[in-house]
This record gives C-alpha cells, structure tokens and sequence, in this order.
C-alpha cells in the first residue's frame, strides 16, 4: 500500500504536491469512493482515477533539460493564456511536467520529468542545490557587489550568503554570475533590487554540476544517466 499522491506522481500526471491538491479537491477516486488526503491504495488491486479517467500503466521515466526562453511561464495552467514552457517539450513523447520555477521573465536551464520521486526530492528545502544565474544589470556601481553578496531577509526567511562573481563590469553596467542556495521567489531579481541594481536580463545556466551548455534557446534534450545521478547526489 502506497499513498495516493505517491502513486499518481509515479505515473508522471504531476508532482506529489500537485497530486495532493487534486486529493483536497475532490478528483481523485479509489475503486469509486472520492479519495481523501492521506488515504492509501495498492496499484495492482484498486481502480485509482484522476478526473474520471483511470491512471495510466507507468511508462519510461523522463528527465529533460530545456532552455526556456523569456516569456514563457512555467505553470500547468495558467488563466492569462500565456505561453507555457511545457509546450517546447511536448514532442517528447510523453507528458512531463517542469521541476520547480522559472519566471517568465526570465530563461535558462529548466527541468522536466514525468518521475514524481526525482521532482519531489529535487524541489524539497532539504535537497539545496546550488543555482547559478547570469545576470545583466544597470544602475551598476563596484561598491553594489558587497551589497549583494550579503545575506538578506525574504519573506521572513533569510538566505545563506550568496557567491557573486563579475563577468564582465563597465561604468555604469554589468554582467554578473549569482550562486544560490535556495530558490525563493524572485529570489534574484529581489536580491538585486535590495542592493540598487535593476535587471536588464537574467538566465540560469547551471543547477548543481548540471550545465545548460550550448544548448539552443527553446531547444531541450534528454539528461544523461550519469547527470541524474550527479543532481541526487548533490
């Protein structure tokens, strides 16, 4: 017996904290009975159903690394209309869903999959995995730089200090790589904001030892064996 979010992550409908919502929301059926959170199923012996359609069999697990373009939000749904980031991967045979967020402002390195598992380890606040960012900013000035690398207070948390190295630095503007620890919302572009620089483009190009490399805007491809295997060990 396995927990029904468990379950339903491991088929690749969505990640355990999305499954759970469904639970909370009245979609999810076990052998007819509308399910609750918490309850339990056995997959081999129970009728499990999300929308009235039964689960599918589990297919081949799915990691992929896309390089999302500015403009596209990363949400399942979203009631604006805008375009989705799961749209680019679309063509990978199967439905995948993002690994953590990426705002539409900004692009880079983000990652699908269709295993519940991975995503839910890799998005939980005990698995940090250091992100890098490449940042253009304006209104730039050297003595910004120790400003940023300090540690500061979001949203009642404050973030372990992060490593600021400068790619490139002119009068007024720059390019910076950002390291963090943790992926708070906005985080960045808040961290900027609070040391007086404005953002002029932002993309992460690293997750762990994971590069984004040469892969092309709005391109993806699927991770080697050995690079999941670096972003669970990390």
């Amino acid at each position: 017996m396995e927990r029904l979010q468990k379950i339903i992550a491991s088929r690749g409908l969505c990640s355990r904290r999305q499954a759970e919502k469904w639970i909370e929301e009245g979609r999810v059926r076990v052998n007819g009975n509308t399910a609750r959170l918490g309850d339990t199923a056995d997959i081999t012996e129970d009728v499990i159903e999300v929308d009235g359609k039964r689960l599918p069999k589990a297919g081949k697990k799915l990691y992929l690394m896309l390089n999302k373009p500015r403009g596209y939000v990363t949400t399942l749904s979203d009631e604006k209309g805008r375009k989705n980031a799961a749209e680019l991967v679309a063509g990978c045979g199967t439905r995948v869903y993002p690994v953590g967020r990426l705002d539409m402002d900004s692009e880079g390195l983000l990652l699908f999959t269709n295993d519940g598992d991975f995503a839910n380890l890799m998005m939980h606040p005990r698995h940090e995995i250091d992100k890098v960012y490449r940042v253009w900013v304006t209104n730039f000035a050297p003595e910004k730089l120790e400003a940023l690398g300090e540690p500061i207070e979001l949203d009642g948390y404050t973030i372990k200090k992060p490593k600021v190295r400068p790619v490139r630095m002119e009068p007024t503007r720059a390019i910076l790589d950002v390291t963090i620890h943790e992926g708070r919302n906005r985080q960045v572009r808040r961290m900027c904001q609070a040391a007086g620089l404005e953002v002029a483009r932002l993309k992460r190009i690293a997750e762990g030892r994971l590069k984004l490399g040469e892969l092309k805007t709005g391109c993806w491809r699927e991770l080697e064996p050995r690079e999941i295997e670096t972003l669970l060990q990390e």
